[in-house]
């Protein structure tokens, strides 16, 4: 875990009067283990893979604390669940394209949106604080050539995938 992060979780749960627990340490640690989204789902399933089976209110109260934080970012995806982004203290306004075929989520950041939204805000009588934008699209691999590694993949893990409209 980044050094920042463990310091900003220790401060917030002293502010709160949090006292400090093995399961929810683990859950922190495993959070930030990678900068890949994830869903509450997915981070019990990691951590049973880890040997650590933590309670599903744990898990949901220590997400809930880390959101309430600033350490994770609630994201919507599309697909009806929320999603967490480990991914944005170091880079706060990036948005992220997601395929409506395999579900891959990419993350993106583009000076030219930072200047739209900013011109936007300021013309609309606001001042923005945060962006978020989400493309949906498709994927040029399967619509060419009939196969995608990143839905083979999906499929094969029994990834969740999203119902096409």
């Amino acid at each position: 875990m980044h050094p920042e992060i463990e310091k900003r979780y220790l401060a917030f749960a002293q502010s709160k009067k949090l006292r400090q627990t093995s399961q929810r340490d683990a859950i922190v640690e495993e959070v930030f283990r990678t900068d890949e989204h994830f869903n509450a789902e997915e981070l019990m399933d990691r951590m049973k893979k880890t040997g650590i089976h933590p309670s599903r209110a744990t898990v949901y109260r220590t997400l809930s604390l880390l959101t309430e934080a600033n350490l994770l970012k609630e994201i919507d995806l599309g697909d009806e669940l929320t999603t967490y982004d480990p991914n944005f203290l170091d880079r706060p306004s990036h948005n992220h394209l997601v395929c409506v075929d395999c579900s891959k989520v990419i993350e993106f950041e583009d000076d030219h949106l930072e200047t739209l939204n900013e011109c936007l805000s300021k013309r609309l009588g606001f001042q923005a604080v945060s962006q978020t934008l989400r493309i949906e699209a498709c994927c040029d691999k399967l619509r060419l050539q009939g196969r995608c590694e990143n839905l083979i993949a999906a499929r094969l893990s029994g990834k969740k995938l999203k119902k096409r409209r």
